[in-house]
């Protein structure tokens, strides 16, 4: 169980990438300057969230390869990019090329399942295949054995004068096999990212078994202990919850973010629809508060790294000043150091 005494090795940030429809690049620059800023504050790690046909960052790997030429340290991931969107092999080119420029840097967070609202996008995404298409853990699995730089096909070689052919994606990135993440938010899915050599990302949104309690820390601690189980405790853990410290925010900055959490905080006093969703509490306060509730956690007691998600739609400056708040106050009220 971490303890003041026992240092968070690892902070990271997430963020979903907001943009105006009438103006979507000054929210995407607006996000690269946020990843800027959060190297400079020495954040181990910058996360982006995938959104499909939404006013959030549709193409992570894109702001992710912007964000490697701005950047020298700090890790990127996405948490998560759901693959029913993806064809596996084009999705491990673009990851390789994006990581190979990073230096080794890209951390590629996924989830498997039926795209969000299928039938109303089934016709455009997969016009001919729509009904066959697998959405199980094989297309996650193929995903990986493509990173890897596992066999594609049998035909390799030059053909004819100047083209020369792989049978492996190319480029290939070593190493970054070892830096794929799964997002789980069920026990069976938990156990499955361990057993199959995935890093876990454990987020504000779990679903808890048949008969548990539902009680949001303790389903995602169970979770997470039947991961490391699972994994023979080889795989890295990151819980992902929703932080946000005041200590150096402005009275309307304050009122702002108060009311933004008071009309969340009712979908998490009962687990949500036929699945039983959860969703953790946001935690506001001063850093010191804060720190105090996250020691208190079932599930920040598993874990030594953190990706802190940014609540989805505040402005610039909020960020500014939230980022700067972990990083300089609740950070080292956890007992991380600043990377650099």
């Amino acid at each position: 169980m971490p303890k003041p005494d026992q240092p968070l090795l690892k902070l990271g940030f997430l963020t979903i990438g907001l943009f105006d429809p009438a103006d979507p690049a000054a929210g995407h620059r607006s996000t690269l300057e946020v990843i800027e800023l959060g190297e400079r504050l020495g954040f181990d790690s910058a996360w982006l969230r995938h959104r499909h046909l939404q006013f959030g960052i549709s193409s992570p790997v894109a702001v992710m390869a912007a964000a490697t030429q701005r950047t020298s340290r700090i890790e990127l991931g996405t948490a998560v990019t759901p693959l029913g969107w993806e064809n596996p092999l084009r999705l491990a080119e673009d990851l390789a090329t994006v990581d190979l420029l990073s230096g080794g840097r890209i951390n590629p967070g996924v989830s498997v399942g039926e795209p969000m609202n299928y039938d109303t996008v089934r016709h455009e995404l997969y016009p001919d295949t729509a009904g066959t298409e697998d959405f199980s853990y094989a297309r996650v699995e193929r995903f990986a054995r493509l990173v890897a730089g596992d066999k594609v096909r049998d035909f390799s070689g030059k053909q004819g004068v100047v083209e020369e052919f792989s049978n492996r994606v190319e480029p290939h990135s070593p190493g970054l096999r070892d830096r794929l993440w799964y997002g789980a938010g069920s026990l069976k899915s938990a156990i499955w990212a361990g057993a199959n050599g995935f890093n876990l990302l454990s987020s504000s949104v779990i679903f808890p078994e048949e008969g548990q309690e539902p009680d949001f820390a303790r389903v995602q601690q169970a979770q997470i202990r039947a991961y490391r189980e699972a994994s023979g405790n080889k795989g890295r853990v990151s819980q992902g919850l929703v932080v946000i410290p005041t200590d150096s925010a402005t009275d309307a900055q304050r009122e702002k973010y108060r009311r933004y959490v008071d009309e969340r905080t009712p979908r998490t006093t009962t687990p949500q629809g036929p699945k039983r969703m959860m969703f953790a509490q946001d935690l506001i306060g001063t850093s010191g508060e804060i720190a105090d509730q996250l020691y208190a956690h079932q599930g920040f007691q598993e874990v030594d790294e953190v990706a802190f998600a940014l609540p989805f739609s505040f402005d610039h400056e909020d960020y500014v000043q939230i980022l700067t708040d972990i990083a300089e106050k609740l950070g080292p009220a956890l007992g991380w150091k600043p990377a650099g």
